[in-house]
């Protein structure tokens, strides 16, 4: 069984079946237009697709900074519970740090509990309003699922 090779040909100028001499030099007139055209509409084309992607790694890097801001505020709230007040706050009765942690900023009060060991944290979340208690348990979740988001990027 034979195969046929199929050779790129050079574009060649189009002829005419016709016999009149001005069709056929009108052809061959507008044969280099033509591919003067197809590579002027080939470049506008790839100059399209050079600006879509150079947006793409616009939004990308947009995002990279979004996540590198997200990062900071992580580890300033992480920060604001330094481990003295930690401290503090594990040798106070259930009743008294509720009520001082009811009263803070959420991502302080979160940080304070995140590093509380859990029967402390969970005493002082007993004593509390259970509407705070939820809104700190919130704040704390949130941290932990964007931790493990981040993790995983």
């Amino acid at each position: 069984m034979s195969q046929t090779v199929q050779s790129a040909a050079p574009a060649q100028r189009p002829t005419s079946n016709t016999s009149d001499p001005k069709s056929n030099q009108y052809c061959s007139n507008i044969a280099d237009a033509a591919a003067d055209a197809r590579f002027a509409w080939q470049k506008e084309t790839l100059s399209n697709l050079e600006r879509e992607i150079e947006g793409r790694i616009k939004i990308l890097e947009q995002k990279r900074v979004e996540y590198e801001e997200w990062l900071r505020k992580r580890n300033e709230f992480l920060a604001k519970a330094d481990e003295t007040v930690v401290a503090i706050y594990s040798r106070m009765r259930p009743d008294a740090a509720a009520l001082q942690l009811s009263n803070m900023q959420d991502e302080a009060a979160a940080s304070i509990l995140a590093k509380l060991n859990p029967r402390n944290a969970s005493a002082v979340l007993n004593e509390m309003e259970p509407a705070r208690a939820a809104q700190l348990t919130n704040v704390l979740t949130d941290a932990a699922r964007r931790n493990q988001e981040g993790d995983k990027s």
